[in-house]
């Protein structure tokens, strides 16, 4: 006779058996799908490039190749010190430029002289590449590199004996020695002029100069798990579209290996997955220079950086350069954890979590696939339905009635990148109102609100699909609220200070930070000889927000245009207004360069520096990337005191400030020469500015 106990534990067998034999089985996958490595790569998010080396001494973003090794010395760098500031910061790697443009190693390589050896720093006996790597292990952030494929000092660049050396170089940072490589940036800034071993010539290279297919197999043999950044549109993640970090909406982890499509918002479904990096830097440049220490993102911007990658399914690659000494400069180290504290906010409460849910829908009824899933804070798991339901939807009931201004949703992307569109409505006054019309998912997608939504009932509907969706994630988040960031602006002498606030703001003209104590800003300033102005609103509890900060040049106010060798409104070069430009591309035709514009600034100064703003419409046509720049004090004897390359514009249009110290006379004319267009033949300029001393 069979006990109680025991037939009672082979009746629940059986009914397990048979409850198995009805669970659906999980939806097949859709189109490209990521690998493991990179869902992985997908789900770090959040790490920091590092930018340091000859341009951090030299003042330049992209150093020529003849730079003296003698000037690298960052006496005060601590590596330990560094990764745990990133780590505080939340993020969860760190990338090193290895290699920047101008061919100096940041490792003792084999492969060139022109590296760290031959610094000054530890006597040519460090390797700050190892310090970094080792300190990263030991703070439990992954660590990465960039090998730039351009190298303006090798002598064999665009022959086939600069690619031996390259292959070394890629081969000693990724044997083992450096630990794992969790990624590798290969920049897309290759070929053009150079100090090439003293050839000083420009090399233009085939598309096909760096054998990419190979660089991978050997990078898959050294590395297996490192994701591949760039490599000619063969690689394992891809550029987002700007330096701004930002990437475009709607967006798409997917390529097509026959049409490479746009950066920003990739294919619709590609047959490759390649994710997409939002990179951008917390100041202006990528390499510390003094004359951006008050160009630095406030986390308010930051934030919004993060909204508009992370947010879209990026990563987001944040750039903290370490200045002369080797330290993150006090401002940058204060943006990046103040952007931490807005994060923290923004995710302490979701709103959706624990909600119940009403599906048109659910894959066999099976409890895997149940609207639950939506807000169980669990990525793996997710809602689908039956094959050909593609575009359900599901009533969703909150625990409480909540405020929000942002919904966040992500798809399974182990299963591809499905949704094409969705709509979320919210219950308001007895009736639905459509406050979410989305396109792509993917990996997620923050959408704000138009203003913040009060309710304790939503609707979810996918209203386009080609395969079943699987959407694993649906939050509810209230970004922070904070007082708003003054506005900055000069008209001829005047500064005038704007900010849409009932709080107080105060100023500084002296390169401080406002305090509580600063002077109240209640009238336009006067500054005609120029100088930083900075501005923050107050509160009536002592709160602050973020601080905006501008350095002005010379005042504009006397400034004429005496000459122009050719384009139309050559003023627009000195009205203070960068959204309008000089160029010289005139209904006849373009003029190509050099052309020039000569201004009479009324009476002389003492001048340390001028500026060149390019021009801000989204538009490379006629960026000056080669220049000239001379000054006199009569119209009559000029000098040549600036002749160079204003580097990165095509894809960071940022404002160029060139130092001027061997002139001791003071000057009223200057003449700006364009010699080089970056795209077509004509020369364009938004503003051109000088600083007295």
């Amino acid at each position: 006779m069979t006990s109680l106990p025991r037939l009672s534990l082979i009746c629940a067998t059986i009914s397990l058996f048979l409850s198995g034999l009805d669970a659906a089985e999980p939806p097949q996958p859709y189109g490209a799908v990521p690998t493991p490595q990179q869902v992985d790569w997908q789900r770090m998010e959040y790490y920091g490039f590092i930018h340091l080396g000859l341009n951090t001494y030299t003042g330049n973003e992209w150093g020529y190749g003849n730079e003296n090794p003698k000037l690298f010395n960052p006496v005060d760098f601590n590596a330990d010190q560094i990764v745990k500031l990133f780590k505080q910061a939340g993020m969860k790697g760190i990338i090193l430029t290895a290699k920047h443009h101008d061919g100096f190693c940041l490792w003792p390589t084999a492969t060139t002289k022109h590296n760290i050896t031959k610094a000054t720093w530890k006597n040519g006996k460090g390797d700050l590449v190892k310090e970094l790597a080792d300190a990263c292990k030991a703070n439990g952030l992954k660590f990465g590199t960039y090998i730039s494929p351009w190298d303006r000092n090798h002598k064999e660049y665009g022959k086939e004996g600069y690619l031996k050396d390259y292959y070394g170089q890629i081969r000693e940072l990724l044997s083992g020695k450096y630990g794992n490589i969790f990624e590798i940036w290969f920049d897309g800034a290759n070929g053009g002029d150079g100090w090439y071993g003293g050839a000083k010539t420009t090399r233009k290279i085939p598309q096909d100069y760096y054998n990419f297919p190979a660089i991978i197999n050997m990078i898959r043999g050294l590395q297996p798990n490192c994701i591949i950044w760039g490599a000619g549109h063969v690689g394992d993640a891809r550029w987002g579209g700007s330096e701004r970090g930002h990437v475009g909406y709607p967006h798409w982890a997917t390529e097509d290996t026959d049409k490479p499509g746009n950066a920003a918002h990739g294919v619709p479904h590609g047959n490759r997955w390649v994710p997409a990096e939002g990179d951008t830097s917390i100041r202006s440049g990528w390499f510390w220079h003094e004359r951006y220490n008050n160009s630095v993102k406030t986390p308010e911007h930051l934030l919004d950086v993060w909204i508009n990658s992370v947010g879209r399914g990026a990563n987001l690659i944040l750039n903290v350069p370490p200045d002369k000494q080797g330290l993150i400069y006090p401002s940058d180290a204060q943006a990046l954890l103040g952007f931490k504290k807005l994060r923290d906010k923004l995710y302490s409460k979701d709103f959706a979590l624990g909600a119940k849910g009403k599906a048109t829908n659910t894959r066999g009824n099976d409890k895997r696939f149940s609207p639950a899933s939506l807000f169980d804070n669990d990525i793996e798991t997710y809602w689908t339905t039956d094959d050909g339901n593609n575009t359900p939807s599901v009533e969703i009931t909150l625990p409480h009635k909540a405020t929000f201004d942002i919904v966040r949703l992500r798809e399974q992307i182990r299963l591809g990148q499905r949704v094409e569109s969705f709509r979320v409505d919210a219950w308001e006054n007895g009736t639905w109102k459509q406050i979410i019309d989305g396109k792509t998912i993917g990996n997620q997608v923050m959408l704000p609100t138009a203003a913040p939504v009060t309710t304790d009932k939503l609707r979810l509907t996918i209203t386009s699909s080609p395969a079943v969706p699987c959407i694993s994630e649906f939050s509810l988040l209230l970004r922070p609220v904070s007082l708003p960031q003054p506005s900055i602006t000069r008209q001829g002498d005047t500064v005038t200070i704007d900010a849409k606030t009932t709080g107080i703001i105060r100023f500084t003209t002296d390169g401080s930070q406002p305090t509580s104590q600063s002077p109240i800003f209640k009238e336009p300033i006067s500054l005609p000889n120029g100088g930083i102005v900075s501005a923050r609103v107050f509160d009536t509890e002592g709160n602050s927000g973020p601080d905006a900060t501008t350095r002005f040049g010379i005042s504009k106010k006397d400034w004429k245009v005496i000459s122009a060798t050719a384009g139309a409104s050559p003023e627009m070069a000195i009205d203070d207004k960068p959204s309008t430009f000089w160029h010289t591309h005139e209904n006849t035709g373009e003029k190509n360069p050099p052309q020039s514009i000569t201004v009479d600034m009324g009476k002389a100064h003492a001048i340390s520096a001028f500026s060149y703003l390019p021009r801000q419409d989204n538009c490379t046509h006629g960026m000056t990337d080669r220049y000239i720049f001379e000054v006199s004090p009569d119209n009559k004897h000029w000098k040549k005191v600036a002749e160079g390359e204003f580097s990165n514009l095509r894809a960071n249009p940022i404002e160029q400030i060139v130092p001027i110290s061997n002139l001791k006379t003071k000057v009223r004319y200057f003449r700006f020469t364009g010699t080089r267009a970056l795209d077509k033949n004509h020369i364009s300029a938004a503003e051109i500015s000088l600083f007295a001393k």
